[in-house]
């Protein structure tokens, strides 16, 4: 008798006026912060259809009067501009694939509680957490090895991030250790239990995971402006950067393959580019956000 009645009590608690007054405030306000983000989103979009007359006499739209595709055709159609688009995804794609490699094979070894000087590595992984070397000291290491002016720089000092590497090996510590045991006997080697039993059921987690690096290493502007002094290895988040500063004009100068100053809607619609890859992979890994980070953040 106690789970009806428990259910009939639950049902009144959120039928009630008050629980009904709540909801509606929650749905205001989220609407509310949901078109304070995708409003400019919308303006950056309409804009770079938009032509540079309406551009400057109209404060605000989302739908431009006359559509142009001017500024995305010369986009396509500019060497700089293309080159810096295929150096971003080159490098987003090459830098995801080596993190996550270098982040799931150093995680899964710490997940065991037998290898000798774990928790002395563990600690270590910490410690960077609390500690950085900062800028000049990264880089003087960068400069040393011989990576300025090399995509390089832009992956192998952010190759593993130690919050992630944590997360990870929590995540293969809660996997049955039966499933382990039993490919053993089976004659499973170390490897062939990582790559046959573990990584098949690592799938919500590398989904995770693939996303926040390849958003990391796509929106990294800081990286590409320390060690890159080619300007035509410039990635698309400095080249965007340098379209939409106060002194374009003179950085745009400097490019060889752009003959003018771009105007208004050409700078929205670098943005849209640099902007529509990574809009375009959440909807499908979106599922897998919660699951992965949830399932690996308990404590050992």
């Amino acid at each position: 008798m106690s789970g009806p009645t428990k259910t009939t009590a639950a049902v009144r608690h959120y039928s009630s006026p008050g629980s009904r007054v709540f909801d509606v405030l929650n749905l205001l306000l989220l609407g509310g912060l949901a078109l304070i983000t995708v409003l400019p989103l919308l303006y950056v979009l309409a804009g770079s259809f938009a032509t540079e007359g309406e551009i400057s006499a109209r404060p605000f739209f989302l739908w431009p009067e006359n559509v142009v595709t001017s500024t995305y055709a010369y986009i396509f159609a500019n060497d700089t501009l293309l080159r810096a688009l295929v150096t971003t995804v080159v490098v987003t794609a090459v830098g995801t694939v080596l993190q996550l490699t270098l982040t799931f094979t150093m995680a899964y070894p710490l997940a065991k509680r037998y290898l000798p000087g774990r928790t002395l590595v563990l600690n270590l992984v910490i410690l960077t957490l609390v500690f950085g070397g900062g800028i000049v000291p990264t880089y003087l290491v960068v400069r040393d090895l011989g990576l300025l002016d090399s995509y390089w720089a832009l992956i192998l000092p952010l190759a593993i991030n130690p919050f992630y590497l944590i997360i990870v090996k929590s995540f293969f510590q809660e996997l049955p250790q039966a499933l382990e045991e039993a490919a053993r006997i089976d004659g499973c080697t170390e490897l062939g239990v990582f790559f046959r039993i573990v990584l098949p059921l690592s799938k919500p987690i590398i989904a995770t995971f693939s996303l926040f690096y390849a958003v990391a290493i796509w929106n990294d502007y800081m990286s590409p402006l320390l060690y890159i002094n080619d300007n035509q290895k410039w990635t698309l988040q400095v080249l965007v950067r340098q379209l939409t500063s106060p002194d374009a004009a003179n950085a745009i100068g400097a490019l060889d393959s752009v003959v003018f100053f771009p105007a208004q809607g050409l700078k929205f619609a670098v943005v849209v580019i640099a902007t529509l890859p990574i809009l375009c992979f959440y909807p499908f890994l979106q599922k897998h956000f919660a699951k992965g980070v949830l399932i690996g953040s308990v404590k050992e």
